[in-house]
């Protein structure tokens, strides 16, 4: 894509660890690499798992590693009425509604709704997109091919906003991602089944669908996820280098000729001549 717009969404749940820095990594390189531009974007929506000063802390370890933003860095927390004002245009349409039920309603149907409960009332109820009998999504991810899937019977009618009245990850990032002007999403291979919700609310909005590449995950002797709550070695002044050359032999990237004295400007610069996409493997990496 010539000139993509596309970003990095960290989570504030704590500092960044081995796996998110391959996606920032792996999104800068992807956007950059063709004269794009790279933004950022606060995924705080949901302020129960926020840790306080997490935010300001990866951006801090992001700037270590010469990884900036361009324009303003946003913050969900901030975009409450754009996404209030969605939310409101799908009931209009018909596309949402509001729903009672509970996960333990669900269960009987693998936690997949279709159907509201009859009689069912709740004070706190969440707000659901409708989907429709025979909802197929079609998509090609740049590096895992052709995908498509059944929405409706894979995920049924989700969840938009939350019975606590926290916005859905879906919906937020949906929203943002229009308003942006984001064209090109790279992001860890543990989104790659949100896609197909996510293109689908994309229509029912009349919204753009962005390009889509789902890097390989970052797992652990057991198979675990890296996460927030596993291990990690924090970002550093000392270690920026080892971290960022980690990230890009995890992306399956050549060895880099770097100088004795590190600069993380020239790491980059050197390292956007060198990216090539088509070394990026699909499989999950294991340390």
């Amino acid at each position: 894509m010539k000139h993509p717009i596309g970003r990095f969404a960290p989570s504030p749940t704590g500092d960044l660890h081995a796996g998110s820095i391959i996606a920032a990594l792996g999104s800068y390189l992807f956007a950059k690499s063709a004269q794009g531009t790279w933004r950022v974007r606060i995924e705080d929506v949901d302020g129960i798992r926020e840790v306080p000063g997490a935010a300001d802390r990866q951006q801090a370890q992001l700037a270590l590693l010469g990884l900036h933003a361009d324009g303003e860095i946003v913050r969900q927390s901030d975009r409450n009425a754009l996404y209030q004002t969605a939310l409101d245009r799908l009931v209009a349409q018909g596309h949402a509604f509001e729903c009672h039920c509970s996960r333990s309603d669900l269960a009987a149907q693998g936690g997949v709704h279709r159907h509201c409960v009859p009689d069912r009332k709740r004070p706190d109820p969440a707000w659901r997109l409708r989907v429709p009998d025979h909802c197929e999504i079609a998509f090609d991810d740049l590096l895992h091919g052709h995908k498509q899937d059944r929405v409706d019977l894979d995920v049924g009618d989700f969840v938009l906003k939350r019975a606590d009245g926290f916005w859905a990850y879906q919906m937020a990032v949906v929203i943002d991602d229009a308003a942006q002007q984001i064209s090109e999403v790279v992001r860890g291979s543990d989104l790659l089944d949100s896609t197909a919700r996510q293109i689908f609310l994309q229509q029912c909005l009349d919204l753009p669908r962005p390009v889509y590449a789902h890097l390989p995950l970052l797992l652990d002797a057991e198979g675990r996820k890296y996460s927030k709550t596993l291990e990690s070695e924090a970002v550093t002044p000392a270690n920026a280098e080892h971290v960022l050359s980690q990230a890009w032999r995890m992306l399956g990237q050549m060895p880099l000729r770097t100088g004795t004295k590190f600069d993380a400007e020239t790491w980059l610069s050197r390292a956007l001549d060198a990216f090539d996409a088509g070394r990026i493997p699909t499989a999950q990496i294991r340390t």
